[in-house]
């Protein structure tokens, strides 16, 4: 398998993201994020407005802002990638999603324009991936405090979305 597809090393990324790494299968990394990001689309294409408010407990975020939460944390991990693969070895800050996720204000936006944002993130984030040779895919930085490589990066994305769809579907009862 080429390096572009090969799951990094656990050298390559902070061991707190070896549960989202350990999530993606072996495949070809590319084809992996345009099929999650389609399997994605097809699990919230039907859910309304009012649905995506839903919270399954007090104080937990709403389907809304999980996806507006996905959609940052693919934004942050490309951005990360991207400097690191072109070779920026610039210490990149950690960001607390935490804080991201009330300032998105994602319960006030319409679920299309969510879904339309995330696969418009998807497309530009394949595109990246599409970019980088093995050289630059096995470039590292830091990220957070943490060394990474900009091939864990794509990885995490990966493992993020399926983290969270897995919760979707556990937790807020999504099924599509």
């Amino acid at each position: 398998m080429k390096t572009l597809a090969a799951r990094p090393a656990p050298d390559e990324y902070f061991e707190y993201y070896a549960k989202y790494i350990e999530r993606v299968p072996e495949s070809d990394l590319t084809q992996r994020l345009v099929a999650q990001g389609a399997e994605t689309q097809q699990l919230l294409q039907h859910v309304t407005d009012p649905q995506g408010l839903h919270r399954y407990a007090t104080g937990k975020w709403s389907v809304k802002d999980v996806l507006g939460h996905v959609i940052d944390c693919e934004r942050v991990f490309a951005y990360r990638a991207l400097r690191i693969g072109r070779g920026d070895a610039t210490e990149l800050p950690g960001f607390d999603e935490n804080a991201y996720a009330p300032m998105a204000r994602s319960d006030l936006r319409a679920m299309a324009a969510l879904r339309a944002e995330l696969a418009a993130v998807r497309a530009a984030t394949v595109a990246l991936l599409d970019s980088f040779d093995e050289e630059a895919m096995l470039r590292r930085g830091t990220a957070g405090g943490h060394g990474i490589s900009a091939r864990a990066l794509f990885w995490i994305i990966a493992g993020h979305e399926l983290h969270h769809v897995a919760l979707l579907r556990e937790r807020y009862g999504l099924s599509g």
